[in-house]
C-alpha cells in the first residue's frame, strides 16, 4: 500500500497516466476543428460517405478517429447547439477503446457516447446503445438521432411494445438505442425463431451501456428468462403460508438477514411435521412441501411490501405482486421471483397465484455483453467495482477530469441512536434548508419510507413532490424540475437517473407543452431548433420558423422566452442561496448507490452539498455495523437526539459497505460461474440451430445424425469381434424399425459376421434415406428436415434446461461430502448434455424417416376443399326468403355439421332443431 502511495506520486496514479495518454490526441481533434468550421453543410455531411469508403478500403478506425471527432463536434454545434468539451472528448476516446469511462453527473454522458457510436457506425456493423429504461431510450434516440441523421447515419430505438418488422429495422439502422432486457430478451427469442428471416437482430459488434454500473453489476444477480407454463398453479402455496404463520421466529425459525437465509430449528422441523401431519418432512415424498414452506418463510421473512415489491391493479383490474427494483426504486412488470418465492409472496397477499412456469430460453447479462466484439460503458460511479469490471468483463474504468471544479461541500455523516431520533434531524434539516430557497432532493430506500417522510412533511406543512415506483411515470418531470427554488423532492434512491436537476428548473420541460400544442417535439427537428432560439432571445431565428407552422404564435414565443428569463433568474437565485442540498436518510448496501445520489448535486461547477443521516436501526447498521459504531458512541458518551459525527464512523460505515459488496459479488461470481457451463451448452446448441436454419446445411446434418445413430445401435447390438451369441439382433431390428422404418428380417440381418452386420444395416439407411428423398423432392426434403430437426432441438434443450434447474436446486449438498460443488455440477451438467444429444439425434432420426408430410399436390388440393367448403357455406348461410316454406340446407358430405353446430342457414339454432328437423 505505501509503496503504491510512493509510485503514484511519482509517476501519477493508473488513471492518471491513462487520461495523459490520451490528451495529445485532444490537440489532434481541436487543430482540425477550424477546417470543419469551414466547410459548407453539405460537406460537412459528405464526410461521413468518405469515412464509410475508407474503412472498406482497409483504413483502421483508430486512423479516422481525429476527423471523425473532428466533424461530429462540428455537427453538434450547428445541429443541437452543443460543443462537446475536451473532457468529453477524451471519453468518446474511452468509449472508442473499449473501456469504462466514469463521468460525473452533469458532465454529459449522452452527448459523449455519440463520438464513439458514430466512429464506430462507420463501419456498418451497427451500435447499441444500451440504457437502464425505455424513457431514457426513446429520449437519447430522438434528440441524439438529430445529429446521426444529419450526418447521414440511420437511428433506431426498440421499445417493448415493437412488432417484428419494426424491431427488425431498428436493428438494421446504423445507431440502436434500447435497454438492456430489449436487447437480451430478442437474442433469446431469435433464437427460438424457425427461419432466419424472422431474426430481428444481425450481430453483436460494439455496446456502448449507459450506467454500466446498474446494468452490468446491479441487474446481474438475475439472469434473463424466456419461460412458459410447466403445471397449474396450486393451493400448496396457500398451505405453506398458513402453516408459517403458526411458527415463531427465534424458536421454530431462525432468519439471516446478512445472508438472506431462513432456516427451520429442531423445534420447527418437528412443529411442521406435527402440522403437516408426515413422520419426516425430508422424506422425499414430502419434499415439495418443504420447498414451499421454506419460500413461504422467505416470503413472509425477508420480503417486505413497499420496499421489495407492491401490489397493484394490473390485468383485468386483478390485484397482481410487481416487484421493485433494490437499486433503482422503480417497478419490473413481468419480472417474477423464481423457483416458487413469487408464488409465496402471492400467496402472503392473498392475491391469485400465478400459474409455474419452466425455462425455455436463459442468459445472464453477463454472458450476454460478453458476446459483443467491443463492449464499452459510461457512468457516474464505476470505480469502486473495478476489480469486478476487469475480471468479468476485461473492461478497465478511466476516470474523467471534470469540465469545472467541483464545488459540492460533502458533510460528513450523522449516526443516531434510534431511528425517530434520525428522521426528527432530517425534518429539521429540510426545513432548515427550505427557509433559505435551496432546492432540495431526500433520497429514501423504499417506497415505504418516502411515504412516511412524506406524511412528516405534510404535518410541518412544507410543500414537496414525492418521486418513486408508485408515480414513475412522472419520473422525468419531477427531476427535472427539482432544481428549483425551495423545491423539495423525495425519491428513492437513484429514481430520475438520466435526466439533469437543473438549477432553477429546465425550462425546455415548461415549454414542452406549449410545442406539443403545436404539434412539434422539443426534443427533435424544427420545434428543438424554435426552443433553443427563443430561450436564448433570438426571436428573429425563432420567427423564421414558427413562419411555417400557425401553432407557434406571437404569444407562444412570448411565453417562452419569459419561461427562459424567468429559469435564468432563479438559477442565479439557487446559486446565491447554495444550490442543491442533497440529503441521504440511510447509507445503501453499495457505495455506488449513495455516491450517484451525492452527485446529483454540483453538476458543471454548480454549488451544493449533501449529508446522510443514520441510525443505528437502519438496515445496513444494524445487520453489518452496529457493534463498532455502538462503542465509538458509549466511548463519546451520547445523549439521546445527539448525534456523532466522526471520520472513524464514516469508514466503520465504509468497511460495512464493501463487506456487503464483496458478498454480492460473491453472488454475481457464483451465478457466472455456474451460468459460464450452461454457456458453452448454450452456445453449441445455439449455433447448431443456425446450421439447421442456414440452407443446404440441414440436410447433410440429417445424414451425419442417421450415420452416428446406425453406428451407434449396429456396435451397441452387435459389438465388434464379437460371435452371434451375444448379439441382440432381435432388439437391433426393432430399434431400426422404429427409429428408421426400416423392416430387415433377423434371418437376413444376422447373415455372416459383425461387420457385415454392420456395413448391411448402413446400407440399409442409406437406401431409406436416398428413398425418401427422392420421393419428397429436394426442396420439400429441405423442409420437411429443418422443421422437425428444430422441433426435436428446442424440446430436447428446454427439457435439459429443466433437468439443469433441478440439478443446480440440490448440488450444494454435495459440500457436506467434501465434494466441490462446482466440480459437480460441471460433470453431472456435462453427463445430461451428453445424453440429451444421444436422445436429441435419436429422435430427430425417428421423426425425419418415419413422419410422412402431404405432398405440396396434396396440400393445394386439401386448401381447395377448404375453400368450396368456404364458399359452399357462405352461400348457405344467406337470410332466407320471406315467402314460401322454409327448405332445409342441403350439404355434401365434405360439408356435413355436427348436430350440435350452428346451424348453416343463419337462424341461431343447433342444426339438429333446425335444418336436420326439416330434412327429416
Amino acid at each position: 500500500m505505501v509503496l503504491q502511495k510512493v509510485i503514484d506520486k511519482l509517476f501519477g496514479s493508473k488513471n492518471e497516466r491513462a487520461v495523459k495518454k490520451l490528451t495529445p490526441r485532444i490537440g489532434g481533434v481541436n487543430e482540425l476543428e477550424p477546417r470543419m468550421q469551414g466547410l459548407s453543410d453539405a460537406d460537412l455531411k459528405a464526410l461521413t460517405p468518405a469515412f464509410k469508403q475508407r474503412v472498406e478500403n482497409g483504413e483502421p478506425l483508430d486512423d479516422l478517429l481525429p476527423e471523425a471527432f473532428a466533424a461530429l463536434r462540428e455537427a453538434s454545434r450547428r445541429v443541437l447547439n452543443m460543443r462537446h468539451y475536451d473532457v468529453q472528448l477524451i471519453g468518446g476516446m474511452v468509449l472508442h477503446a473499449g473501456q469504462i469511462a466514469e463521468m460525473k453527473t452533469g458532465e454529459g454522458k449522452t452527448l459523449v457516447a455519440t463520438l464513439a457510436a458514430y466512429l464506430n457506425a462507420i463501419s456498418g456493423k451497427g451500435v447499441h446503445v444500451v440504457t437502464v429504461n425505455d424513457y431514457l431510450a426513446r429520449r437519447d434516440a430522438e434528440w441524439m438521432g438529430q445529429l446521426y441523421r444529419w450526418m447521414g447515419l440511420s437511428v433506431g430505438v426498440v421499445q417493448h411494445d415493437l412488432g417484428g418488422a419494426e424491431r427488425r429495422r431498428a436493428y438494421g439502422s446504423d445507431i440502436t438505442y434500447g435497454t438492456n432486457n430489449e436487447f437480451g430478451f430478442d437474442y433469446l427469442r431469435d433464437n427460438m425463431k424457425y427461419s432466419t428471416a424472422d431474426f430481428v437482430q444481425r450481430g453483436h459488434h460494439h455496446a456502448i451501456v449507459d450506467e454500466v454500473d446498474s446494468i452490468l453489476i446491479d441487474e446481474a444477480r438475475t439472469p434473463l428468462i424466456i419461460s412458459g407454463p410447466a403445471e397449474a398453479a396450486t393451493d400448496k402455496y396457500y398451505h405453506a403460508d398458513a402453516l408459517v404463520q403458526k411458527l415463531r421466529e427465534d424458536v421454530d425459525y431462525k432468519t439471516n438477514e446478512e445472508s438472506q437465509t431462513v432456516t427451520l430449528t429442531e423445534d420447527g422441523i418437528e412443529k411442521v411435521e406435527k402440522l403437516l401431519g408426515v413422520g419426516n418432512i425430508y422424506d422425499p415424498r414430502n419434499i415439495e412441501m418443504l420447498h414451499c414452506v421454506q419460500q413461504a418463510l422467505r416470503a413472509h421473512s425477508l420480503y417486505r411490501r413497499d420496499k421489495d415489491y407492491v401490489v397493484q391493479r394490473g390485468e383485468g383490474n386483478a390485484p397482481e405482486v410487481v416487484i421493485v427494483d433494490e437499486f433503482t426504486g422503480r417497478l419490473m412488470p413481468g419480472r417474477r421471483w423464481s423457483d416458487g418465492l413469487h408464488q409465496a409472496v402471492e400467496a402472503k397477499e392473498k392475491v391469485k397465484i400465478q400459474n409455474e412456469s419452466q425455462t425455455y430460453a436463459t442468459i445472464t447479462f453477463q454472458n450476454y455483453f460478453r458476446m459483443y466484439d467491443k463492449l464499452s460503458g459510461m457512468t457516474g460511479t464505476a470505480e469502486t467495482e473495478e476489480t469486478e469490471f476487469r475480471q468479468i468483463y476485461n473492461l478497465d474504468v478511466v476516470v474523467m477530469p471534470t469540465n469545472k471544479p467541483l464545488q459540492r461541500i460533502e458533510n460528513p455523516d450523522v449516526v443516531y441512536r434510534t431511528a425517530p431520533e434520525k428522521w426528527k434531524a432530517i425534518v429539521e434539516d429540510i426545513e432548515t434548508e427550505h427557509e433559505k430557497g435551496r432546492p432540495i432532493l431526500v433520497g429514501t430506500t423504499s417506497i415505504e419510507k418516502s411515504e412516511m417522510l412524506a406524511a412528516r412533511l405534510k404535518r410541518r406543512g412544507i410543500a414537496h413532490v414525492v418521486l418513486n415506483a408508485k408515480n414513475h411515470e412522472r419520473e422525468a418531470d419531477i427531476v427535472a424540475q427539482a432544481g428549483h427554488a425551495g423545491a423539495v423532492t423525495v425519491a428513492t434512491n437513484m429514481a430520475g437517473r438520466g435526466t439533469d436537476i437543473l438549477l432553477g428548473g429546465n425550462p425546455e420541460y415548461y415549454a414542452g407543452p406549449l410545442l406539443e400544442a403545436a404539434g412539434l417535439s422539443r426534443l427533435e427537428g424544427e420545434g428543438a431548433e424554435y426552443l433553443r432560439f427563443a430561450l436564448r432571445g433570438e426571436l428573429e431565428a425563432a420567427r423564421k420558423i414558427a413562419e411555417h407552422h400557425e401553432g407557434l404564435t406571437e404569444d407562444t414565443l412570448q411565453k417562452i422566452v419569459q419561461i427562459g428569463q424567468r429559469c435564468r433568474a432563479e438559477h442565479d437565485e439557487v446559486v446565491a442561496a447554495g444550490g442543491l442540498h442533497v440529503l441521504g436518510t440511510e447509507r445503501h448496501e453499495a457505495r455506488r448507490i449513495d455516491n450517484q445520489l451525492r452527485g446529483r448535486a454540483g453538476r458543471q461547477g454548480d454549488p451544493g452539498s449533501s449529508r446522510f443521516f443514520l441510525s443505528l436501526e437502519d438496515d445496513l447498521m444494524r445487520i453489518f455495523a452496529t457493534e463498532r459504531v455502538s462503542e465509538l458512541m458509549k466511548r463519546f458518551g451520547m445523549d439521546e437526539g445527539v448525534p456523532i459525527e466522526h471520520p472513524w464512523v464514516t469508514k466503520a460505515i465504509g468497511n460495512a459497505q464493501s463487506k456487503v459488496e464483496q458478498n454480492n459479488y460473491g453472488i454475481r461470481k457464483n451465478l457466472i460461474q455456474y451460468d459460464d457451463v450452461m454457456n458453452e451448452q448454450r452456445k453449441e446448441i445455439y449455433s447448431l440451430r443456425a446450421e439447421i436454419l442456414d440452407g443446404e446445411e440441414v440436410v447433410s446434418y440429417v445424414e451425419e445424425v442417421a450415420e452416428r445413430v446406425q453406428e451407434s445401435l449396429a456396435l451397441t447390438f452387435v459389438p465388434e469381434n464379437t460371435d452371434h451369441s451375444s448379439w441382440a439382433l432381435d432388439t437391433l431390428g426393432d430399434q431400426l424399425r422404429t427409429i428408421f422404418g426400416i423392416q430387415l428380417p433377423e434371418e437376413e440381418l444376422g447373415e455372416g459376421g459383425a461387420k457385415d452386420v454392420h456395413e448391411r444395416v448402413a446400407a440399409a439407411v442409406t437406401a431409406r434415406l436416398v428413398e425418401k428423398k427422392e420421393r419428397l423432392g429436394s426442396d420439400y426434403w429441405l423442409q420437411h428436415c429443418r422443421m422437425l430437426s428444430l422441433r426435436v432441438l428446442d424440446q430436447q434443450w428446454k427439457d435439459h434446461l429443466l433437468s439443469l434447474d433441478h440439478l443446480k436446486e440440490g448440488i450444494s449438498l454435495r459440500g457436506y461430502g467434501q465434494r466441490d460443488p462446482k466440480m459437480e455440477y460441471k460433470r453431472e451438467s456435462y453427463d445430461l448434455f451428453a445424453d440429451m444429444k444421444d436422445r436429441m439425434e435419436e429422435e430427430i432420426c425417428r421423426l425425419v424417416f418415419l413422419v410422412e408430410p402431404i405432398t405440396p399436390e396434396e396440400r393445394e388440393e386439401q386448401e381447395r376443399q377448404a375453400r368450396a367448403r368456404a364458399q359452399k357455406l357462405q352461400e348457405i348461410s344467406q337470410p332466407q326468403q320471406a315467402s314460401g316454406p322454409k327448405q332445409p340446407v342441403r350439404l355434401q358430405a365434405e360439408d356435413r355439421v355436427g348436430r350440435n353446430d350452428p346451424c348453416p342457414c343463419g337462424s341461431g339454432k343447433k342444426y339438429k332443431k333446425c335444418c336436420a328437423v326439416a330434412k327429416a
